[in-house]
């Protein structure tokens, strides 16, 4: 990429900045306005909300879904599952995940286009700098930390845009990573497989339990798993980087071989 002279790199920032504080505040200014607010803090307030407006409800639901990935501080469990309540697991899955992959890919041209200065202004210098030195070490960290719940996909895919990753890599490693979260998401919070009364409210407390559990010792033990996989995956980019050292000289054996054929054509092999 072209490098940006430092005024370039202000003037740009400041340009960003204030389109998203413009955007902030208008946003901010219309759920004031609305008292929207008030009915999307809880699942059933956003399906009683989505309902209300009939035909357009899809198309807001979808815009909910791309706006938690990279401004609304809502949960993305609790628009996801009022989604499920509303349209079936089935089909809010699929709507989860157009808004969702949507919002994926925005966060990760903004801080593709914009640079390093936009990430930290949304998410924290210390936090910027934590996950670009992670994700710095190989590409494959990033599809892993993407399936599993314990990493902040949102902050990663911004983060994401910071780096030699091209667009076709991060497509493909959303478009494979999203979807099994926002399904189990979507039919277990529809109480389609799990009820929530009779038997499924016994199953529900030790479901509740084991992820509580899971929680605690993924952060208690967090930094352990980041530096086994900072470890793990810059073994695997070393040996595809001996992979590819190694076919490349191969290569440059081959082709100094036929330089020495061709410059002394004598030596082959005259069939006639």
């Amino acid at each position: 990429m072209k490098e940006l002279s430092k005024k370039q790199k202000i003037i740009r920032t400041t340009i960003v900045v204030s389109i998203i504080v413009l955007v902030l505040l208008f946003a901010y200014l219309i759920l004031r306005w609305t008292g929207a607010w008030e009915k999307i803090n809880t699942p059933e307030k956003i399906k009683n909300w989505i309902l209300s407006l009939g035909f357009w409800g899809r198309f807001v639901f979808v815009l909910m879904q791309f706006l938690q990935v990279t401004f609304l501080p809502v949960p993305a469990a609790i628009t996801t599952i009022a989604g499920a309540l509303i349209y079936g697991p089935l089909e809010a899955a699929f709507l989860s995940l157009a808004g969702i992959f949507l919002g994926s890919v925005f966060a990760f041209f903004l801080g593709r286009t914009f640079g390093r200065k936009i990430v930290e202004f949304m998410v924290g210098k210390k936090t910027c700098d934590k996950w670009i030195e992670v994700l710095s070490k190989g590409k494959y960290a990033f599809f892993v930390m993407m399936l599993l719940p314990i990493f902040p996909d949102d902050i990663l895919c911004l983060v994401a845009g910071l780096t030699d990753m091209s667009w076709t890599f991060f497509g493909i490693t959303n478009l494979i990573a999203r979807p099994p979260a926002i399904f189990m998401t979507c039919y277990l919070g529809s109480g389609q497989i799990i009820p929530f009364h009779g038997w499924g409210l016994a199953v529900w407390a030790v479901l509740i339990v084991i992820a509580i559990v899971a929680l605690i010792l993924s952060i208690k033990f967090q930094d352990k798993i980041e530096k086994f996989m900072n470890k793990l995956f810059r073994k695997k980019e070393k040996n595809n980087d001996e992979i590819a050292q190694t076919n490349s000289q191969k290569n440059q054996e081959i082709a100094s071989e036929n330089e020495k054929i061709n410059k002394n054509p004598e030596n082959t092999i005259n069939t006639d």
